[in-house]
């Protein structure tokens, strides 16, 4: 893993995490083509989400941290969000994940998820409070963003990055090639997905422990 600190226009010092999909301590990472985790988790609506009742239907796992300047970069865009509604108008179940522990930054409750996300215009199925980190450290999340798909018959098919440009800027977004996008194309044509595992960017995960 590469770390370094990028300048933001805070003054706070921002971790940026290069993944290229090896593992860290957060544990041994989902392999492409295989099962991915299963997982039951509480969302930020008081619901009970499980990854296995959701077989038969594509599922796009979405690591965020508001506070992250890479998220707030799509986000800002409304890049992220118009990938979640191309996905949800194709009957795609987008769900965002929250890892980081409390006390930590990104850390929120259910009510203010919902409200973020409402603020933002995000189309998601529902948020994740992954408060222990169990389910980032089963899949290896590393960054925020750090994206995943799988697919109807619960097989991991992607893993990385939401796009080719690891930067901050929203500037980049046009020129970048959105991952995510063509994966889930790839998948509606029953083509090979050209870039199935590519090299995630971002906040480190703000994990409790």
């Amino acid at each position: 893993m590469l770390m370094r600190k990028m300048l933001t226009g805070t003054a706070l010092g921002i971790t940026l995490a290069l993944s290229a999909g090896s593992a860290l301590a957060v544990g041994a990472a989902a392999e492409i083509g295989q099962p991915a985790p299963v997982f039951t988790g509480k969302g930020a609506d008081g619901s009970t989400v499980s990854l296995e009742a959701l077989r038969g239907k594509t599922v796009v796992l979405e690591w965020t941290n508001h506070d992250c300047p890479f998220v707030r970069k799509h986000y800002s865009a409304d890049n992220m969000q118009g990938v979640q509604k191309e996905a949800a108008a194709k009957d795609i179940v987008w769900l965002q994940v929250i890892s980081s522990g409390p006390g930590k930054q990104g850390h929120v409750d259910g009510p203010t998820a919902i409200k973020l996300n409402q603020d933002r215009g995000a189309a998601v199925a529902n948020t994740v409070l992954d408060v222990d980190g169990s389910i980032g450290k089963a899949y290896g999340a590393q960054t925020t963003p750090h994206m995943y798909i799988v697919d109807p018959k619960g097989v991991l098919v992607y893993k990385g990055g939401i796009d080719s440009i690891p930067s901050a800027r929203s500037s980049d977004i046009p020129q970048a090639v959105n991952y995510v996008r063509e994966a889930l194309d790839a998948m509606e044509k029953g083509a090979a997905i050209p870039n199935a595992n590519t090299r995630a960017y971002g906040c480190t995960v703000h994990y409790a422990s």
